[in-house]
């Protein structure tokens, strides 16, 4: 069962590599935070996967959440003129290293 979600990440990672996509640079921005997004509800789900404490609907609502709320806030920042995606930038970078922390630590336990 802890395999799904990194059997889920390694088949995107795969499918993106093969399959040769153009991002026109004005969405650039919307998809490094729906990646970061994407990440950080992977580990989180992997986390709580080997914490015992997985639960479906909480993960498909944090996944869908985080995109939403990290492109809304690149939306906003883009139309104020203000670079307000590195906010996200920094917050799914600190959870995803400190989720990845957690990951070692429960795998080593």
């Amino acid at each position: 069962m802890i395999y799904f979600p990194l059997i889920g990440l390694l088949l995107g990672v795969l499918g993106g590599y093969l399959i040769r996509y153009d991002v026109p640079p004005e969405y650039a921005r919307y998809l490094s935070i729906a990646v970061l997004a994407a990440l950080d509800s992977t580990l989180g789900g992997v986390r709580a996967l080997l914490e015992r404490t997985f639960n479906d609907r909480l993960f498909i609502t944090g996944f869908l959440s985080n995109t939403i709320l990290a492109a809304l806030i690149t939306f906003f920042g883009d139309r104020l003129g203000v670079n307000l995606y590195l906010a996200a930038v920094i917050a799914f970078g600190v959870r995803l290293f400190q989720n990845l922390a957690i990951i070692r630590r429960l795998v080593f336990k």
